[in-house]
């Protein structure tokens, strides 16, 4: 998606060629297209309807200057000539157009060119655009950057969800698959990877000529084409060819032997799982700079964010999971994304959902991390929850006008309720006849597009089911249930037991799903399970007759083994006795969604925050599930963000605070020997760290005064801790930033001292970092632009954050219409000013009314801040009223 900037051809040249061009009857014309830089899905539709049978011959000339040229050699099948037909290409000078073999005067907006009726032929057509065009520095199109460790030039593409046209001259829009024929003239020590291996590579005047075969048939945004001097890596002992590469700055924060071995593993497994062998012939990943989400599944050649898989020290077996669950993700998109595709946008969220749930079955079942679903428990699946109870939820599938609006959801819905309602299908069919589903539905469509009613047609005839009732339930309706055990005991016996379903006003849809019912007991201290019945549960009432007759339990969880996508409200003896006894629960998946339990009872108000973090410090330490206490702590650290937006000065949260960093430091001391362990509370030691003690012995560390035994503090551990020095003011803190940069030059050293610069309590500096993301011109990066926006008021800093509150606010519709979509999905959630007083709520509240015409994500982005705020506030008063 794009930001409207001020176009490249002067206006009166444009003026002067439109003129050159032969009009076009309005009469009999159909509407033209908008003047904007999006694309509807009627245009799409309109232009879908005439183009068929597409391929590119892509010439490009890099140089590693701002700029670069290229050719674009557009080939299709035109079945009515009789109107003018529009390419996109975004902010680019054309040097010369030519439909036919003859030169055509441009028609062009900056956003598309408009090919005139006059020029075009029912039958084949041929279109040369050759041109030049800035690199983008947002993360879009054709990204460049300069290293500032040694001044190497590095590009990358990336065009999900519409952007291919601002690299060359297309038709983006996913249902116009192609063929690709890519050339590319580079300097001689550049790398250039793209969907396939290069054909040849030739020296040349410029440097060296690189030639690609064609590729299979590919959606614009699936195709990609990356450039620079990077370092590579090669293993060839799997069934495909696999390379890494890298930027030679980073490259020893690599480590290829990891990648290698969880991409051999996952082609084997998706080999076997989906029936159908990998299309793309080579598997090559590409970790990139600046890259705005955390991966992407352009064919044969996936691109990674740094920031996300670069370690400067040995990574933890958390990040390793995370390594191993992010190429499953991207993997799974091969088949599902890549060999099928959808036909509009609106169906981007089965990609995104189908690639969740399979990337964590992949992880589970193919790697050593046997827990991956649990994680997507703790963390996927509960950030589905929370989205889906907030007033902005949104159905899975939703309309999308245009390719403005794309983004618009891809949210935790979109991943990951997609994903769970996946797997509770899965469960409802059985693993064998999802799985035939999916094998069919891929056969079907490959080198296609499809649409949702394909994929839940071949569910559906795998299975000998209508689905549509499910698909209407689950997809169509927004929303998330609750399930609760209601029973009664006689003679120490479950006498009677039926599962009550219910849901939000706003939200009433009951919907159909198979869970598994436990009933617990206790021996001593410890609870074992008595019994547990699957169950396919509808309605507002269910019984549950395998449940009678078994002994009277001391817990029941309506959702063993996590099957289903529902919150459980446990019952009154259930809630008191996991509260009491949550140690003693053996197994790690029902302690996470115990733990859960408590934690959506402090969100709802119901439990006191108080309760629950004196929870935390009787059962927590005794935590020894390395997945469930990084669950455990990071409700620890999301209790201190609440705490300090309630008052960090206020006398209990101090000493709250005071009681949870001795806990998380006795943690690092009694984790010596056990690197994944220690380094996970000295993590959440730091983020805990506000008091002058703590601080001072940070300070320690940092310079060396301090030692623990077996912590090593890592150049990324350094910067955490020069962060937070800075964010409390501490003495001499601003000197370190410089310091610590004279240590470690890279980018993502630049990035996390701009993070320690701007989070510091000064008003002189929020005030220049707030003018700078308010100048729409700043020549600064996209990628430093967010890192303010994050890192501009932590939650502590809530009356700093207040001098500039109502400004924020007032500018807003300003910002939304000016910057466009990506700069406002890091503003909205960072800088629209929430709170956790009265006052805060009456003031977005106001807002609220009165910004009524904000794009469809700023608005959210709104309604959620001001949910948040009173939510915040209910949590301040249930602490109160204790």
């Amino acid at each position: 998606m794009k930001t409207r900037l001020p176009r490249l051809i002067p206006l009166a040249a444009a003026a002067a060629l439109a003129l050159s061009l032969p009009t076009i009857d309005a009469a009999a014309a159909p509407a033209a297209r908008a003047e904007n830089a999006f694309l509807s899905q009627a245009d799409a539709a309109a232009r879908a309807a005439r183009v068929s049978n597409v391929a590119y011959q892509l010439d490009f000339v890099l140089s590693g200057a701002p700029t670069f040229s290229g050719t674009t050699t557009l080939r299709f099948d035109l079945n009515d000539a009789s109107t003018p037909l529009t390419v996109d290409l975004d902010k680019a000078t054309i040097k010369s157009l030519t439909v036919n073999g003859k030169a055509v005067a441009p028609q062009y907006n900056g956003w598309f060119i408009t090919l005139p009726a006059a020029s075009l032929a029912k039958g084949r057509n041929t279109v040369v655009v050759a041109y030049e065009r800035p690199h983008s520095t947002n993360g879009e199109g054709l990204h460049r950057m300069v290293d500032p460790v040694d001044g190497r030039v590095y590009t990358y593409s990336h065009f999900e969800p519409a952007a291919a046209h601002q690299m060359f001259a297309v038709f983006d829009q996913p249902d116009l698959k192609a063929t690709y024929q890519l050339n590319v003239v580079a300097p001689a020590d550049w790398e250039v990877i793209s969907s396939t291996r290069e054909a040849n590579v030739a020296p040349c005047t410029e440097g060296r000529r690189w030639t690609f075969p064609t590729t299979k048939k590919l959606s614009p945004y699936n195709f990609s084409m990356h450039a620079g001097p990077y370092k590579k890596w090669e293993d060839n002992s799997g069934k495909y060819p696999m390379r890494l590469f890298a930027r030679q700055s980073v490259a020893s924060q690599i480590h290829p032997d990891e990648w290698f071995k969880y991409t051999k593993a996952g082609l084997s497994f998706f080999d076997e799982y989906f029936g159908i062998p990998y299309q793309f012939g080579k598997y090559d990943q590409v970790l990139v700079p600046d890259f705005l989400y955390g991966a992407m599944e352009n064919a044969g050649a996936i691109t990674f964010a740094e920031r996300g898989f670069m370690y400067k020290a040995e990574m933890t077996a958390e990040q390793r999971a995370r390594l191993a669950g992010v190429i499953m993700h991207e993997m799974a998109h091969q088949w599902f994304g890549d060999l099928v595709t959808m036909q509009w946008w609106n169906g981007l969220w089965l990609n995104e959902s189908f690639a969740s749930f399979m990337g964590t079955l992949a992880t589970a079942e193919a790697t050593e991390f046997k827990d991956a679903w649990r994680a997507f428990y703790s963390q996927g699946k509960q950030a589905a929850y929370e989205q889906d109870s907030r007033s902005t939820t949104h159905p899975i599938e939703v309309p999308v006008p245009s390719t403005q609006n794309a983004f618009d959801n891809i949210d935790a819905i979109t991943y990951s309720k997609g994903a769970s309602t996946l797997v509770q299908l899965r469960h409802l069919l059985g693993e064998d006849v999802f799985r035939k589903g999916v094998h069919d539905y891929l056969v079907k469509y490959q080198y296609r597009n499809a649409k949702l009613d394909d994929f839940i047609g071949s569910l559906g005839q795998a299975a000998h089911r209508d689905l549509s009732g499910w698909t209407r339930e689950w997809l169509y309706q927004p929303g998330v249930n609750t399930i609760a055990a209601e029973y009664s005991c006689r003679a120490g016996k479950i006498a009677a037991f039926h599962l009550k379903q219910s849901a939000p006003s706003a939200f009433p849809t009951l919907r159909e799903q198979r869970v598994q019912v436990a009933a617990l007991r206790l021996n001593g201290d410890a609870y074992r399970v008595d019994r547990t019945v699957a169950i396919t549960y509808k309605g507002a009432d269910t019984a549950v007759p395998g449940m009678v007759g078994a002994s009277c339990p001391d817990l029941v969880y309506p959702n063993y083994d996590d099957w289903g996508y529902v919150k459980v409200q446990l019952d009154g003896r259930s809630f008191d006795s996991a509260r009491q006894h949550l140690a003693g629960v053996p197994d790690p998946l029902l302690r996470a969604m115990l733990w859960q339990g408590l934690w959506d009872g402090v969100r709802e108000a119901k439990l006191p925050l108080n309760d629950f973090i004196s929870t935390v410090l009787a059962n927590a330490p005794q935590e020894k599930d390395y997945t469930l206490l990084g669950d455990v702590l990071g409700k620890v650290a999301a209790s201190k963000h609440t705490l300090d937006q309630i008052d960090p000065g206020a006398t209990y949260n101090r000493q709250a605070t005071r009681q949870l960093a001795d806990m998380a430091w006795k943690g690092v001391q009694a984790a010596k020997g056990d690197d994944n362990f220690q380094r996970r509370w000295f993590t959440t030691y730091i983020g805990l760290a506000s008091e002058r003690a703590d601080l001072d012995r940070l300070a320690g560390l940092l310079d060396g005064r301090e030692k623990v035994d077996g912590l090593a503090i890592n150049q990324d551990l350094r910067w955490a801790i020069v962060q937070r020095l800075n964010r409390f003011d501490y003495p001499g803190a601003n000197a370190l930033i410089d310091a610590e940069q004279a240590r470690d030059k890279s980018d993502s050293g630049q990035a996390a001292a701009l993070a320690a610069t701007v989070a510091r309590p000064d008003p002189a500096v929020k005030r220049q970092w707030l003018d700078t993301l308010f100048d729409l011109q700043t020549k600064l990066p996209f990628s430093k632009l967010r890192t303010a926006m994050g890192s501009l008021y932590p939650s502590e800093q809530g009356r700093l954050a207040e001098q500039t509150a109502d400004q924020r606010l007032a500018k807003l519709p300003e910002l939304d219409k000016a910057a466009g979509p990506v700069y406002m999905r890091a503003y909205g959630p960072s800088l629209i000013p929430g709170g956790c007083t009265a006052d805060d709520v009456k003031r977005l509240q106001a807002a609220s009314d009165k910004l009524t015409d904000l794009s469809a994500g700023t608005r959210r982005a709104l309604l959620d801040t001001l949910q948040e705020s009173q939510r915040c506030v209910a949590i301040r008063q249930a602490m109160t009223a204790r």
